[in-house]
């Protein structure tokens, strides 16, 4: 069903990210219109997070997804934080309830699902480069999903270190030589942008890997995604994590939990059929 109008009873979500795109906006804004909801949904980025936050509050947006970097700084925002995003202190999701804003976490739901989906045997050492708060995400599902030989590389010296103590992992502020079976990347590098061009890992390090999981979104194949596709590894794309995250918003603004075929349409409408494909394969 396609929307006829927007009018004054219609419903504002919206994200907020250092680097918008339109993916999202396409994924939300589909699946409006198939059920027949009257929801909008735009993309933003800012540089007055305070004043962003208020405008949501005094506008009465309905959600705001939010991205890099703003998942802990706009904690001390909101009104109160729901489990998933108490848990890991990092706020990826804010609903508006009559003016009372509430932060989640659907990212830490995403990964978690799609580590279970694909199977990925919990005892297999992973090595994850990052340690903002997606990564926080990233290591409490994977600790929640029963695994226990990890190491944390991430060069700031005090988040790395306490977030791999929170999950009982290792810490290295350097990247060594070796790799491990699985390699997460939960940084920026090779997001559109400054560092596109950039590896998360290096090409000895993915030769040896079995399983690659890149969290960035734009694009789907960055340049280590791309490696590990030459190299025929097994690949997790940001893309399917910023899609199946992105359901369990529009589940939390709508109240309406899309069914497989619309996520796959809807996938496909704002990433691609490669990413429609990965999503009705699982």
């Amino acid at each position: 069903m396609e929307r006829t109008t927007i009018g004054r009873d219609t419903q504002v979500c919206m994200s907020l990210s250092a680097r918008p795109g339109n993916a999202g906006s396409r994924l939300h804004n589909w699946l409006y219109d198939h059920y027949g909801l009257d929801y909008v949904y735009k993309s933003f980025s800012t540089t007055d997070l305070a004043a962003a936050i208020g405008g949501i509050r005094a506008l009465g947006i309905r959600g705001c997804a939010i991205s890099m970097p703003f998942k802990e700084a706009v904690i001390p925002m909101l009104d109160g934080m729901e489990a998933s995003a108490t848990a890991i202190d990092s706020v990826n999701t804010i609903v508006n309830g009559g003016g009372v804003l509430t932060g989640y976490n659907t990212d830490y739901v995403a990964v978690r699902a799609l580590l279970e989906r694909r199977e990925i045997d919990p005892s297999t050492p992973f090595l994850l480069r990052g340690s903002g708060g997606m990564a926080k995400a990233v290591v409490a599902a994977l600790r929640d999903c029963g695994f226990t030989q990890g190491t944390i590389v991430a060069r700031n010296p005090e988040a790395g270190p306490a977030l791999a103590r929170q999950y009982g992992f290792g810490w290295l502020e350097v990247m060594p030589v070796e790799g491990a079976p699985l390699l997460i990347n939960v940084t920026p590098l090779g997001m559109e942008g400054a560092g596109a061009d950039a590896l998360a890992f290096s090409p000895a390090q993915i030769a040896a890997c079995e399983i690659v999981f890149d969290v960035v979104a734009q694009p789907a194949n960055t340049p280590f995604v791309k490696a590990a596709q030459e190299a025929g590894k097994r690949v997790i794309s940001g893309a399917e994590v910023i899609v199946l995250q992105a359901i369990e918003q529009f589940v939390l603004y709508t109240g309406v939990r899309p069914d497989a075929n619309a996520i796959a349409r809807a996938a496909g409408f704002a990433h691609g059929p490669s990413v429609e494909e990965k999503l009705r394969a699982v």
